[in-house]
């Protein structure tokens, strides 16, 4: 089932509202303003992760993209195929495309622009630690090679950190100047810092032109000040819009559209000591806790109550909310482990406000949690000073929340670095042979359907053996008011400012 047939399955997903533009709304003839949640980390350096926001915004493109079903798809390659020593990939380009300068797409531009993100002194995730490397075969193909046969390179290449840029924009050394070097649909002409920024319309693209021909970015962190742009027109598009805001961007016109994310808020346990060694009082917490409560409640129904590590945003996730709280099971449960009236059982819970809706949700569990007999310490404090302990084993209970496709569409880096043995991120203390060994068959498996099956198979054992409790997966919000095009992309690769049109 396509992620798009799962939006139309879930309509508590969909926050779409009435309106399809508002008197205040119009953008001046094909200009539109929009409002960014997410401004450059590094003056758009693509070893700084701002190379997902150049293909946001639709600037720089990748060797491929992602489909709706998580598999490579062509972008600036339009074929590939493994070569039979399994350790290269050959890459065949896109005739005819070239950059804003006006240059062509060669293969020694890819080459030059791969060999400089792979070489700086903190190459991306999507490239580290695999002997990257990148030579021209021809005109028109790259061959793309690692130390070890990697079954995913295809996928690997379409992360925005990826993205090709024209060879001048390497020429004067040091960071790659992004000002009209790009391949997209629009053009970078004017960068105002953080603050604001300037697209073109790139006349000569080699797929859909945008509809609109310039695009002013304004970065806005501040999520209201976001919807009260929008909600007076001078934005026609935002998105990150606050839950609070939603009934009043809808009187005003707007249309605002809520769809989810590939991200997990999760209550993490400590295995590696008691409480938590016990399965039975794992269990009991997951008993206790009423998710799609947490969800309507607490949220506003801007989440869905998570079923599994993964959930709806993505092919192999679960498209099933989770049921309620079920509090006499899990009182039997902590009977069942020695605890009860006469031995309590208390237990310290950490999560950190930089995330405004974690102490919400971690003051909400607390509740639920002592209707089964558990009292819980909440400790709301930076999320900085409390890694190394939580990773160290030192913490009862941590609330989290996890974006799972930090790089490209896969899951293997977060059940590896979250959930196995050694895994360097394990924060549950969780160890499993039997995972280990499911987790390990993904190193032969180069089809991405199969490789998705085992996916679900993890996601399954979790849930089984009660690792953490998945509480939620969080919703993206984006608002129109005075465009019309936008369509959700829950795996965040689409470029969005390339569908907006002017709705004058």
């Amino acid at each position: 089932m396509t992620v798009s047939a799962r939006l139309l399955l879930v309509p508590a997903l969909l926050l779409a509202l009435a309106g399809c533009g508002g008197s205040g709304g119009a953008a001046t003839g094909d200009t539109l303003s929009v409002a960014m949640q997410f401004p450059p980390r590094s003056a758009y350096a693509f070893d700084a992760d701002d190379g997902a926001l150049l293909m946001t915004l639709g600037v720089a493109e990748t060797l491929t993209t992602v489909d709706a079903e998580a598999r490579p798809a062509p972008s600036l390659a339009t074929a590939w195929e493994q070569t039979p020593d399994a350790r290269t990939w050959r890459f065949t380009l896109r005739d005819g495309v070239t950059f804003h300068d006006g240059t062509p797409l060669t293969a020694d531009a890819v080459v030059t622009a791969l060999s400089y993100i792979s070489s700086v002194s903190a190459p991306p995730r999507a490239v580290r630690d695999i002997g990257f490397t990148a030579v021209a075969d021809g005109p028109l193909a790259v061959l793309i090679g690692t130390s070890a046969p990697d079954p995913v390179l295809p996928l690997r290449m379409s992360s925005g950190n990826l993205g090709i840029l024209a060879p001048a924009a390497y020429a004067g050394g040091g960071q790659p100047n992004v000002v009209r070097t790009g391949t997209g649909p629009y053009a970078l002409t004017t960068v105002n810092g953080a603050d604001s920024a300037v697209l073109e319309r790139n006349d000569t693209y080699w797929g859909t032109r945008p509809g609109a021909r310039t695009v002013t970015i304004r970065y806005v962190t501040d999520p209201q000040s976001r919807a009260l742009a929008l909600q007076s027109g001078d934005v026609q598009f935002a998105e990150g819009l606050p839950d609070a805001s939603v009934a009043q961007l809808r009187s005003a016109g707007a249309r605002v559209t809520g769809y989810p994310a590939a991200r997990t808020v999760e209550l993490l346990l400590n295995q590696a000591a008691k409480p938590f060694s016990d399965l039975r009082v794992r269990q009991a917490v997951t008993a206790a806790i009423d998710r799609p409560a947490l969800a309507a409640r607490v949220l506003g129904g801007a989440a869905t109550p998570a079923a599994d590590l993964f959930g709806s945003a993505v092919p192999w996730g679960s498209a099933t909310a989770a049921a309620g709280a079920d509090p006499d099971r899990a009182r039997q449960l902590l009977t069942a482990a020695g605890y009860g009236p006469s031995s309590p059982l208390t237990v310290r819970l950490w999560t950190f406000p930089n995330r405004p809706e974690m102490p919400l949700l971690a003051t909400a569990i607390q509740a639920m949690l002592a209707q089964a007999g558990i009292t819980v310490k909440i400790t709301v404090g930076e999320y900085s000073a409390q890694e190394p302990k939580v990773l160290a084993g030192e913490f009862d209970m941590f609330l989290n929340s996890r974006s799972y496709l930090s790089d490209f569409a896969d899951a293997t880096s977060v059940l590896t670095s979250d959930y196995t043995c050694k895994g360097s991120y394990n924060i549950d203390h969780y160890c499993s042979a039997e995972f280990d060994e499911l987790v390990g068959t993904l190193a032969g498996i180069s089809d991405v359907t199969e490789r998705q099956k085992v996916f679900t198979r993890a996601a399954t054992m979790l849930t089984d053996d009660a690792v953490g409790v998945m509480i939620v997966h969080p919703h993206n919000t984006a608002g129109e008011n005075g465009t019309r095009g936008f369509v959700p992309d829950p795996l965040s690769v689409r470029p969005v400012l390339p569908q907006l049109t002017p709705a004058g």
